[in-house]
């Protein structure tokens, strides 16, 4: 059984100058694919649920999928809710399997933020369940504006108990192109205010491949969430399985050629940690 916590993957990814993919599900078969990709790889992955994902699939199903599959893995797999918006959905999510939450009070003021953020955290510790907080918010093209983390703020965050810390420090979700230019100076400052705690770069898909691990090798963000990236492998495969036998309709067989791209676009990411 390798059903794991995100402290148990990111402190030794941590110590080892590595870091843990966090991919983003939306439904089984990319679900399988980062499994599989994590086992060919020998690295250990964590499956996310994240606001979209959970508006399709309800996070009693999500919670169980993420379990089988982790119970049947070689690898280290974390159950991980992305994004949670309180502490109701963080209390739902540890009754339903998941060995890891994030809490995202990052538009909330500091004071705020960290009151529920430490609620969350003695919820959830005491289920032995990790807590991920942001610190900062990472913006979205054409949506909500990003705001750089403040260093001197981390600290607070950090003395709730937290097991890893979500920055901004120039990175966006959806990112379609992997330009994003990181603030060396901002990122150092954050880590001198919380030395040993992992930090997590949400909007991976926006950073080059080579970067990543530079970050990784060098800094303390030992977890990227990659969602964008991994969507358009899907959309690609989907594409391609639909333009082989265009008279098919089977669900399942079409969406089932998507498996081995998927899986293929997945273990690129994860050796790039």
């Amino acid at each position: 059984m390798t059903v794991a916590t995100l402290a148990q993957v990111l402190r030794p990814a941590l110590a080892e100058r590595r870091a843990v993919a966090g991919l983003v599900v939306l439904g089984w078969e990319d679900a399988c694919a980062y499994v599989a990709a994590a086992e060919a790889e020998g690295r250990p992955v964590i499956l996310q649920a994240g606001p979209g994902c959970r508006r399709h699939m309800p996070l009693p199903v999500l919670g169980a999928m993420f379990r089988w599959l982790a119970e049947r893995a070689s690898v280290p797999v974390v159950a991980h809710l992305d994004h949670g918006e309180g502490l109701d959905i963080c209390a739902q999510a540890i009754a339903c399997g998941f060995t890891s939450v994030m809490y995202d009070g990052s538009a909330l003021p500091l004071d705020q933020n960290a009151d529920i953020t430490a609620q969350v955290v003695a919820l959830a510790h005491a289920a032995g369940v990790s807590v991920e907080a942001e610190l900062g918010v990472v913006g979205y093209p054409g949506g909500a504006v990003s705001g750089a983390t403040d260093p001197s703020q981390a600290a607070a965050m950090a003395a709730t108990g937290i097991d890893a810390l979500a920055v901004s420090v120039g990175n966006s979700h959806l990112m379609e192109v992997a330009d994003t230019v990181i603030d060396r100076a901002r990122l150092a400052a954050i880590q001198m205010a919380v030395p040993g705690l992992p930090l997590v770069l949400h909007g991976g898909s926006g950073v080059a491949r080579a970067l990543r691990r530079e970050l990784a090798r060098d800094t303390a963000i030992c977890k990227f969430n990659i969602g964008t990236e991994l969507r358009m492998a899907f959309g690609s495969a989907l594409r391609a399985a639909l333009a082989r036998d265009a008279a098919r309709y089977d669900r399942n067989a079409i969406l089932s050629d998507t498996i081995a791209p998927m899986t293929a676009a997945a273990r690129q990411i994860i050796a790039g940690l």
